[in-house]
């Protein structure tokens, strides 16, 4: 009769803390959901943050504006050069000499003026200003595919760090509700103590799991608390206290190995921005082939000076104008050896081209790898948490049958703690390798 009783009274202590955790659990699950819908953000609004107020994204985008400037400063070999002067020189002693019957004559004034406009212009220099104008135009595509690639990296640290908070968050709920059930069963053992159905060894044993948890705890905080403040230095922001969003449903790329392969070569910044610059070597190279070529050019000057016969003192008008053609002879070999560089260039950039061939072609594989460990491990811990929920609910009726003490019945639910939080890793290492793919791929995240 009184084990029947004791197992009653048991029964009715576990009801209610039972009830009381589930009420708790239910009322900090309803906080939490609220501060989720008041206060939180999501992958989308984080990236379009960083993309369009990121300094170095603004950077990047300031070169454009410089190349820009580049391009108009090559365009300025085919426009003229106009510019205005004047002079003022006291000359002495002054050359005279007298003429019989005539009388002394000078040569030129003691003060000398001369004013003149003087234009000067390039009619073909054989293609240089040319070269020069493409290889500026080049450089700016290539500033652009720097713009988007400097996006795509700043959009993958944003995807890593939204997925590690999104972690450390639930992973902390989830140490706040394994505390929650081991606060129950302290009390609990320290009930049925008083009672001398408990011993100090299981409120002992029970008071170190919670102080294990509780510092577990801690690390994840101070993890969540780290990883807040990088985003927020990502998004301009000193603090950053609201939480994010569990976005786990990202669809993968759906394609084969080799298909996914080829369309990363095709659309990675890194392949674009290595053919870029294999061009603007080879632009290079031929630049400097013209500077063997000859200059044609036009010069017009026109304006006043004194000094002119009869009347020395007197300002008058003059102008010269003519053309001139300068050709290369020798230069010390500086053209050859430009030459000689200029290749090498083109040569560096074509292995550097097949380097990040290889290298795009690995981290696609590797891409991929990722993704499917981390699916196995999805279905291979969602079975394990399954498992180990049964064997929790078996446990507490073993518990409650008299059959095992609480110290094992917490054993059970410390496997649905550790086995939740490793479901949860593998569905965000899932997720995060989805982004890791579409990466590698060149699909644009922003």
């Amino acid at each position: 009769m009184n084990k029947i009783v004791k197992i009653l009274v048991i029964s009715a202590i576990l009801i209610l803390l039972s009830v009381y955790g589930k009420v708790s659990s239910c009322q900090e699950n309803q906080d939490q959901g609220k501060a989720i819908v008041s206060d939180s953000l999501t992958l989308k609004y984080i990236i379009e943050e960083i993309v369009k107020n990121h300094p170095t994204i603004k950077g990047a985008e300031e070169a454009l504006n410089n190349a820009d400037a580049r391009i108009g400063l090559a365009r300025t070999g085919y426009y003229p050069q106009v510019d205005a002067s004047a002079s003022f020189a006291n000359i002495g002693p002054v050359l005279k000499f007298t003429i019989p019957e005539i009388g002394t004559v000078q040569l030129y004034p003691d003060n000398n003026y001369t004013g003149s406009v003087n234009y000067r212009q390039l009619i073909y220099d054989f293609g240089r200003t040319r070269q020069s104008v493409a290889i500026e135009k080049e450089n700016k595509v290539l500033g652009g595919q720097t713009l988007e690639q400097v996006k795509q990296k700043m959009s993958m640290a944003a995807v890593n760090s939204f997925y590690t908070i999104a972690y450390l968050q639930q992973a902390a709920r989830i140490k706040d509700e394994q505390l929650a059930t081991l606060e129950e069963h302290l009390r609990y053992v320290k009930t049925m103590k008083a009672t001398g159905s408990a011993t100090d060894y299981q409120i002992l044993t029970t008071e170190v799991r919670i102080s294990t948890t509780e510092s577990q705890k801690v690390d994840i905080l101070s993890s969540l608390d780290v990883q807040r403040a990088y985003l927020g230095s990502l998004l301009g922001k000193e603090e950053l206290k609201a939480v994010v969003r569990e976005e786990l449903n990202v669809t993968p790329p759906a394609a084969d190995k080799d298909s996914l392969q080829a369309f990363a070569l095709r659309n990675r910044d890194e392949m674009l921005m290595s053919k870029e610059r294999t061009a603007i070597a080879g632009l290079r190279y031929d630049l400097i082939r013209t500077l063997n070529r000859p200059l044609f050019s036009l010069s017009v000057t026109g304006g006043a000076k004194n000094g002119y016969y009869p009347n020395l003192n007197q300002l008058r008008p003059n102008y010269s104008a003519g053309v001139g053609f300068s050709i290369p002879i020798f230069d010390g070999m500086k053209t050859k050896y430009n030459l000689l560089q200029a290749k090498s260039a083109i040569n560096s950039s074509e292995y550097d081209a097949e380097s990040t061939r290889r290298n795009i072609t690995s981290e696609v594989q590797e891409a991929q790898s990722y993704l499917e460990s981390a699916r196995q491990k999805v279905v291979q811990f969602t079975l394990q948490l399954d498992q180990a929920l049964k064997a929790y609910s078996l446990a507490e009726t073993s518990f409650k049958a008299g059959v095992i003490t609480n110290l094992e019945l917490l054993d059970t639910n410390t496997s649905v703690s550790e086995s939740r939080l490793m479901l949860l890793k593998a569905k965000i290492d899932y997720s995060a390798s989805v982004y890791r793919l579409k990466a590698a791929l060149g699909e644009r995240l922003y």
